[in-house]
């Protein structure tokens, strides 16, 4: 039996928060703000998305549950209904700039619902990073991070399934 293809892609926004925790982004608003300035003139954290997290095609064989990882190394992996993973699904990078030397914290959600246009959700967990414990700037005030995760549907799922991802980073 062929497999039907289940196309999966993942866009994602990156927001920055500072000191102040009432702020919030306008989903609806003219176009999102990628970076959150703090007070004072070197005290800005920019989170910016190099590469969005995007696994492309699956191939889905049957109606039970399945699942597929992609680790934030490259590696990949599928299993129960789904059978194989796009040779071109990629991992998400994201860099982080401010004040050089700092030490920061990112934080990544542990779950996020994808949906389709006509209304499908599934879900995007495990979501793991090459971060170290500690992370920070470095000399040129920059940081890289690559991340991943886990999707899991069901064998009923079909389409182009999307959402967001907010990465937050703010100094310590």
């Amino acid at each position: 039996m062929i497999g039907r293809h289940l196309l999966l892609s993942l866009a994602f926004a990156a927001a920055a928060i500072g000191v102040s925790p009432g702020w919030a982004q306008c989903r609806l608003c003219d176009a999102p703000r990628m970076v959150r300035e703090q007070d004072g003139d070197d005290a800005q954290v920019q989170v910016e998305i190099d590469t969005s997290l995007n696994f492309d095609r699956l191939i889905v064989d049957g109606e039970g549950e399945g699942s597929a990882l992609i680790r934030p190394d490259g590696s990949r992996s599928a299993m129960g209904a789904v059978t194989d993973i796009s040779p071109r699904a990629i991992v998400g990078s994201v860099t982080i700039r401010g004040e050089a030397g700092r030490t920061i914290r990112v934080e990544l959600p542990r779950q996020v619902v994808l949906y389709s246009l006509s209304g499908g959700r599934i879900s995007f967990d495990d979501v793991t990073s090459d971060l170290p414990a500690n992370p920070r700037l470095d000399s040129a005030g920059r940081l890289t991070f690559r991340f991943g995760g886990r999707i899991r549907v069901s064998g009923d799922a079909e389409g182009d399934f999307r959402g967001d991802l907010p990465i937050t980073a703010e100094y310590l």
